[in-house]
């Protein structure tokens, strides 16, 4: 009996960093309405173009889902949404690349191609954007169960024009839902917490209360466009008592993403701040 035991441990010991190491599971796309947006239903089929680190333009909005790695999973979730000037998405290191550093700390990650209303001969408005942004949310919450994701801690996480977006999903009303609507659409689409990443001064009506959102944010201080609404939202989450935190780097300038290229040390290791954030948010707690 105690043999036995013994070979139960040792089975047991080494079963579970094998388990740690498995490969990350394929990512997997999905359309946010079958049939196209509605409304433009005949645009959905046309393609998108990608070089380098950019994509565009976005005519079928969509999410593409990174599982969490497999062993780690804590049931939490973040929508990414990429910049790029509204007119092209950074697909790469703000979304792909950063969606696989989420997975790595056991968070669920999906990207949002939203429609772009600054592209070329676009015929969206910023709403579009908007609506393709809840209705990821509202996706995300739908298939919570399936993807073993916790419905009340569901993320948005932005990056400079997706910032935008992002704070936009976080404190502004919801935009109508296009078309008729479905089952999807009677759900919340008002994220459960939100990284702004050198977010634009993009905004809507906003309404801050102490209910607002968690909020991290962060910006260098160089950065001639994108460092004061990030001071502005920490005014205004104080002024409510609502519950923010912001890093502001002396130096960096725009687009240091998750510091992959940066020389600067500082830049380098800020994600770690997004842990430590959630973690002390109770974000990061195994769930169920």
């Amino acid at each position: 009996m105690i043999r036995l035991l013994a070979v139960l441990a040792c089975t047991l010991l080494f079963a579970a960093p094998a388990r740690a190491q498995d490969p990350p599971a394929q990512p997997q796309r999905i359309a946010l309405w079958q049939n196209g947006a509605p409304g433009f239903e005949s645009r959905r089929s046309i393609p998108e173009q990608a070089e380098a680190y950019w994509l565009k333009p976005v005519n079928d909005p969509s999410i593409t889902y990174f599982p969490a790695r497999p062993g780690r999973e804590t049931g939490a979730a973040v929508l990414l949404m990429p910049g790029g000037a509204h007119e092209f998405l950074v697909i790469t290191s703000e979304g792909n690349d950063a969606a696989r550093w989420f997975n790595e700390r056991g968070i669920a990650a999906f990207v949002l191609r939203y429609r772009l209303f600054r592209g070329k001969d676009s015929p969206y408005s910023f709403e579009n954007a908007r609506q393709d942004a809840e209705r990821a949310v509202r996706t995300i919450r739908a298939r919570a169960g399936a993807w073993k994701i916790d419905p009340h801690r569901i993320g948005v996480v932005g990056f400079s024009a997706g910032g935008e977006l992002a704070r936009h999903t976080l404190l502004s009303p919801p935009v109508a839902a296009p078309g008729k609507g479905d089952a999807i659409d009677k759900l919340s689409s008002r994220p459960d917490f939100g990284v702004l990443v050198f977010p634009g001064p993009l905004h809507g009506e906003e309404k801050i209360t102490k209910d607002s959102p968690p909020l991290l944010m962060v910006a260098t201080n160089d950065d001639q466009c994108c460092s004061q609404p990030i001071i502005d939202l920490l005014n205004a989450y104080r002024a409510a008592g609502a519950s923010s935190e912001m890093h502001m780097y002396a130096a960096g300038g725009h687009a240091f993403n998750l510091g992959e290229t940066t020389p600067l040390v500082s830049l380098r290791n800020w994600p770690a701040r997004i842990t430590d954030w959630m973690t002390d948010r109770g974000l990061l707690a195994t769930w169920p």
